[in-house]
């Protein structure tokens, strides 16, 4: 009985191992099957749940990869096509097989734009044949004027080239922000460096000189230029206050005040230059919201701007204001030397100036315009220009009105203003 026991139990042992050696090479087979599916060789199951379980998730997995690729290949493309910045794709052949709607507005354009084109093509070669990045400007004379550079990438993976990727960057903005700050710090330099340096020289002479009449004589010029380096400081100062100035303390502002107190500002200097200032408004009040200080200051600086343009012989200047809707529409008019075209884009900048001989005899600072720009920033306001070289230069200021829209009477000349029109009609203006 014990040899029969013996027996047994040494055959259901055999039977257990086989059945065991067929169970793990059938785990692993199935662990083999999702291996083929999944790139995880090496992993194996420990038991056949867990491997069917696998295998299962595999078969899931590759069942919706096509899927996953396809959604980002989408947010790739939506990604690309949403940047301010051309991207062209080119494949090894040196097929377009990608661009995004910006450079598709300049590869589809003509004229000017058409030179886009030639170049993506020109630099696309260079990359495909030397391997390396090409990069060239273009210039679009427009209208609007514009500076694109265009660079062309190769595309390699490894030692195995796939094309080249180019991307068109519009730096126009970026180059004429630099021209700025390069006239900036040229311009201030000088405004600063001629007082000082006439200031230096004129005490100098002034110390040896024995002449009352001649030290009278230095010492009023002495004077005037510590002045005019003064009010350079002083402007921009102002300038760097409006700049950085917040809403938080605007109340209602009567325009019809702000327009006298400008007007009285440089009154002085309109009676020396013998130039009449005309003054029409309405009787009812024209309210906006704002700063009083800044807003006097705009427009004391485009009315003095007109007093220094406008020509002495027949020296005429009109300031009007109205209700226009939704805004105060305020207009200074001069029959001054005028803008030329090329210059009406640089106007508000700081120290630009389209005629500097005139302008440094008539003691600017270069900072009125750009005073002006900055008010008018702070205040949701805008400017326009229409300017007729010879013939006259007019600004015109639109702010949003305080209290809605309603009819205002016609303009009508206030007494304390009450200097006629001229008959002649100036079109436009000056800087």
């Amino acid at each position: 009985m014990i040899a029969v026991a013996i027996v047994a139990t040494a055959a259901a042992l055999a039977v257990a191992l086989w059945f065991e050696r067929a169970r793990v090479r059938a785990v692993r087979q199935v662990d083999q099957m999702a291996a083929s599916l999944r790139d995880d060789v090496g992993v194996r199951s420990d038991s056949m749940n867990s491997a069917l379980d696998r295998l299962e998730r595999a078969a899931q997995d590759r069942a919706t990869a096509p899927q996953v690729d396809a959604a980002e290949a989408r947010r790739y493309r939506a990604s690309l096509s949403s940047i301010t910045l051309g991207v062209v794709l080119v494949d090894q052949e040196g097929r377009r097989v990608f661009d995004n709607p910006y450079a598709a507005a300049f590869l589809a354009g003509r004229h000017g734009d058409a030179v886009v084109g030639d170049t993506v093509d020109q630099l696309t070669t260079e990359a495909l044949v030397s391997g390396a990045t090409a990069v060239q400007e273009v210039q679009l004379f427009g209208p609007p004027r514009k500076t694109l550079h265009v660079i062309a990438n190769p595309i390699v993976d490894g030692d195995q080239h796939l094309g080249v990727v180019v991307l068109i960057d519009d730096v126009t903005e970026q180059e004429r922000l630099d021209a700025i700050r390069r006239d900036f710090v040229a311009n201030i330099s000088h405004e600063l460096r001629t007082p000082i340096g006439a200031i230096s020289l004129l005490a100098e002479t002034l110390a040896d000189e024995p002449d009352p009449a001649v030290a009278s004589s230095l010492a009023n010029r002495l004077s005037s230029e510590a002045h005019r380096l003064t009010g350079t400081i002083d402007d921009l100062l102002q300038l760097s206050r409006i700049e950085h100035g917040a809403d938080d303390d605007f109340v209602p502002v009567v325009i019809q005040q702000v327009i006298a107190r400008a007007v009285d500002r440089v009154r002085a200097a309109a009676d020396q230059r013998d130039v009449e200032i005309g003054v029409q408004l309405p009787e009812r009040e024209l309210v906006v919201r704002g700063d009083d200080l800044q807003l006097t200051s705009a427009i004391a600086n485009l009315v003095d701007n007109g007093i220094k343009y406008t020509n002495a012989a027949e020296g005429v200047l009109s300031v009007r204001a109205r209700d226009a809707g939704e805004h105060i529409e305020i207009v200074v008019q001069d029959n001054g030397i005028g803008i030329p075209p090329k210059d009406r884009d640089r106007i508000f900048e700081r120290f630009y100036r389209v005629d500097r001989g005139r302008s440094r005899s008539s003691g600017g600072t270069g900072l009125g315009l750009a005073i002006v720009r900055h008010v008018l920033v702070n205040h949701g306001g805008r400017i326009s220009v229409d300017s007729t070289e010879g013939d006259g230069t007019t600004f015109t200021i639109e702010l949003p009105a305080l209290g809605g829209v309603q009819d205002q009477p016609e303009p009508t000349l206030p007494e304390a203003s009450n200097r006629p029109e001229p008959h002649r009609k100036p079109k436009g203006g000056q800087s």
